[in-house]
């Protein structure tokens, strides 16, 4: 797991929706089994991975990994969080890499 590089808006909307179909069908053999046993597993294992992703993300924005901690503030830390996970990150490079968009042709 990476903690110190940049994730671009499509690297981390890829990984949502991988989570998010994860879940889904961790619920679904939950429901099938009649206990949850599964869908906790997949939350423990992707637990690391999403921080590192979101932390990735928050780089792209040239913001600190420590503005995850918004999460812990009700609503709107989240509110927050996913208005900078859909907003561009800084063009060219910044103090966590460089950009890994390729430069738009003009």
């Amino acid at each position: 797991m990476n903690f110190s590089d940049r994730a671009i808006r499509s690297d981390y909307w890829y990984w949502v929706l991988f989570l998010v179909l994860a879940i889904v069908v961790a619920e679904i053999i939950d429901g099938v089994l009649g206990i949850a046993v599964t869908t906790p597993i997949v939350a423990l294992l992707t637990l690391l991975p999403i921080i590192a992703i979101q932390i990735r993300r928050l780089h792209d924005l040239d913001r600190t990994g420590w503005w995850v901690l918004l999460h812990f503030i009700p609503i709107i830390g989240g509110i927050v969080l996913i208005i900078w996970y859909c907003s561009r990150g800084t063009t060219g490079g910044n103090r966590f890499g460089p950009d890994h968009l390729p430069a738009a042709s003009v």
